[in-house]
């Protein structure tokens, strides 16, 4: 007989068991899924099925479309999750009065920078989206050069912070030729992370954000990254992120991981 309530470390178990989890079992896992399979997250909440992470932070990392919606207030000012042609009118009617030039849209799913596209205007958007070059949904942003990229990583009460700059291009990502360097976080920059941790309850983060002259912005936030240009090295990272999964850990979905 099963004990209850279940306890999931991964995936394959979970795949395997996924219809017989009821009310109560907890799922202390990173949910793979493959495109189009968000809708398994919000079944197994419906069911009373308890995420860590959780549910909602899952989701969020798996979509930049949902963070440019969820966490707009946080990010740079016109911001705005494009899902069909009807918004991306709306979308160039609010950047024409607000005298916005340049533009910047971030495909979905793409990581790394490679899905960062700069334009010369939103009409430039807004033409190869009718002729169906680009594709619905993506993310649409003003374009500000003068900004510089931080990337953040919050694990529990391990926090880094570093500066990635690149001097020949405007992508700051590592992958993309950026560098890094060493970045002391301000108090502000510091409660703005934990800010939008908190709305979309991410227990643990790898957090981009964008420092403008007068304030900063929550660019991306994802519950794995890569380490490129970080100081803690890959095995302190794994015995870290083993300790908020543990037994002990915090909360989840209304539950501790174990």
């Amino acid at each position: 007989m099963t004990s209850h309530p279940r306890l999931i470390r991964d995936n394959e178990t979970l795949r395997r068991e996924y219809h017989r989890l009821t009310a109560g079992d907890r799922v202390v896992t990173r949910v793979r899924l493959a495109p189009g399979e968000e809708y398994l997250l919000w079944d197994l909440t419906q069911r009373g099925v308890l995420l860590f992470p959780p549910a909602q932070a899952q989701a969020l990392s798996r979509s930049k479309v949902m963070q440019a919606a969820v966490f707009a207030p946080f990010m740079l000012p016109h911001t705005l999750a494009i899902h069909d042609l009807h918004t991306l009118h709306r979308a160039v009617t609010q950047y024409h009065a607000a005298g916005i030039g340049r533009v910047v849209t971030k495909l979905d799913r793409a990581n790394a920078g490679m899905g960062v596209l700069l334009w010369n205007s939103v009409e430039e958007v807004l033409n190869q989206a009718t002729l169906g070059v680009l594709q619905p949904p993506f993310v649409l942003q003003p374009f500000a050069p003068e900004g510089r990229d931080i990337r953040v990583i919050i694990l529990g009460e391990y926090q880094e912070a570093y500066l990635r700059h690149n001097t020949s291009g405007f992508r700051h990502n590592l992958h993309c030729g950026g560098h890094s360097e060493p970045w002391t976080l301000t108090a502000e920059q510091l409660a703005l992370c934990r800010q939008v941790m908190e709305r979309g309850r991410f227990p643990y983060a790898h957090l981009d954000l964008f420092l403008l002259p007068e304030r900063v912005y929550l660019g991306e936030i994802n519950l794995r990254g890569g380490l490129r240009g970080a100081q803690i090295s890959p095995e302190e990272y794994r015995r870290r992120l083993e300790q908020i999964m543990s037994p002990s850990a915090g909360a989840s979905d209304g539950a501790r991981p174990g």
